[in-house]
C-alpha cells in the first residue's frame, strides 16, 4: 500500500537558479516518513523520547527538476519490515512526470542508538500497513 503527502516546493527549497536543491529533497522525503508514522499511530515525538528511527541507506536518482510553486505528490511505500529495519521506496512526482525516486532503509534504534527490533505495536502497524489494512 502506498502513503502519499503532498508537498508544495517552497522559496526554502530552491537554489539560486530556482530548482530544488537536492538535499531539500532528502529533507522533504524525512518528512514524509515522519507523518507516514503519525497516519500508523506511532509519532515520531513518542518514538524520539527514548529511541529513535533515523535512515541507515538512501540511494536517490534525481529525474527532472523541480521548480518554486511545482506541487509533489511523495509516496512512500514500504518494501520489507526486518527485526529493527524497513526498507521504504519513495517516488515524488508532479502530476505524471517522476522527479526524483529513492529507496532508503531506516532502522529502529534505541536511546543508545544501537538497533532495537520493532515494538510488537508498531510492528504489527507496519504489517498492517503493508498490507492494505491501515
Amino acid at each position: 500500500m502506498v502513503f502519499t503527502v503532498s508537498q508544495k516546493v517552497l522559496f526554502r527549497h530552491c537554489d539560486p537558479a530556482g530548482i530544488v536543491f537536492y538535499p531539500r529533497y532528502f529533507e522533504m522525503m524525512n518528512d514524509c516518513v515522519e507523518a507516514f508514522f503519525d497516519r500508523i499511530g506511532h509519532p515520531f515525538e513518542g518514538i524520539h523520547q527514548d529511541g529513535a528511527i533515523p535512515t541507515a541507506r538512501i540511494d536517490a536518482r534525481f529525474r527532472v527538476p523541480s521548480r518554486h510553486g511545482d506541487v509533489l505528490e511523495i509516496d512512500l511505500e514500504c518494501a520489507r519490515i526486518g527485526t529493527s529495519s524497513l526498507a521504504i521506496g519513495f517516488c515524488g512526482r508532479a502530476g505524471d512526470q517522476i522527479r526524483f525516486e529513492a529507496d532508503a532503509v531506516v532502522v529502529h534504534v534505541g536511546a543508545d542508538g544501537r538497533p532495537l527490533p520493532w515494538p510488537d505495536d508498531m510492528r504489527q502497524a507496519l504489517k498492517r500497513h503493508m498490507e492494505g489494512r491501515s
